[in-house]
């Protein structure tokens, strides 16, 4: 909670940087290259999404999105959905990666490192950034918003709090002319589902979270659900 007051603040001290992604829609263009990082859960459903809701996307923007080039791990170059989406559009490379014409970069990879290099780079060359990662956004996040004032760009992490539940909009925007007396919320949604499973059905740690894994609810890693950090 201390994270998103953290990060509300700074959206109010870049706020004019925010406006620029919206803006930039209004210029025409014959599409808008995006640039994946990552394959894991999150990042291996913004690409179905990308492919599938393709024309919707499309027509709500007014023009094409199209993604580029996704930067993944050697291991991920085995994973169905690589194959099924053509091998060349993936990536392990960074270099290769940043040399491709894109407007947006989506980062998926988590952690700080070398989640946060690669979002100083893509802000320094002009990209606008979309990042479900709130590591990097807690502990860089001063940072990165200047970053991306200095070079005109957006920088937009509203996936990182909250999964799909609209959150930090909320607190920018809709609420600032109110006095928020206190929160009350879940750990996390990695971690309510295993405590649920072990207070209703009896489960194990281990078996919940294997089952969480399972659904895609945890990383491969759970580290950071599991110990707080998150």
């Amino acid at each position: 909670l201390i994270m998103i007051f953290r990060v509300t603040w700074m959206r109010r001290k870049y706020s004019g940087q925010f406006r620029r992604l919206s803006e930039a829609r209004k210029v025409k263009k014959e599409n808008i290259g995006i640039g994946l990082m990552g394959l894991g859960v999150v990042g291996g459903e913004v690409a179905r999404v990308l492919a599938a809701r393709a024309e919707v996307l499309g027509g709500q923007i007014g023009c094409p999105l199209v993604l580029r080039k996704v930067k993944v791990l050697e291991v991920d170059l085995a994973k169905p959905q690589a194959k099924e989406m053509g091998l060349e559009l993936f990536t392990t490379d960074a270099e290769e990666f940043f040399a491709e014409d894109m407007d947006i970069v989506v980062e998926a990879i988590g952690g700080e490192q070398p989640a946060f290099d690669y979002l100083k780079r893509a802000l320094a060359s002009g990209k606008h950034v979309v990042t479900s990662n709130k590591e990097v956004i807690a502990k860089h996040g001063v940072e990165l918003f200047a970053l991306a004032q200095q070079h005109g760009v957006g920088l937009h992490y509203e996936a990182s709090v909250g999964g799909g539940i609209p959150l930090i909009t909320p607190f920018q925007q809709d609420l600032v002319a109110n006095k928020i007396s206190g929160i009350y919320a879940i750990i996390n949604g990695t971690t309510n589902y295993i405590l649920t499973l072990m207070a209703k059905e009896g489960a194990d740690f281990p078996s919940a979270l294997g089952r969480a894994q399972k659904l895609g609810y945890a990383e491969a890693d759970p580290k950071n659900d599991i110990e707080g950090i998150d």
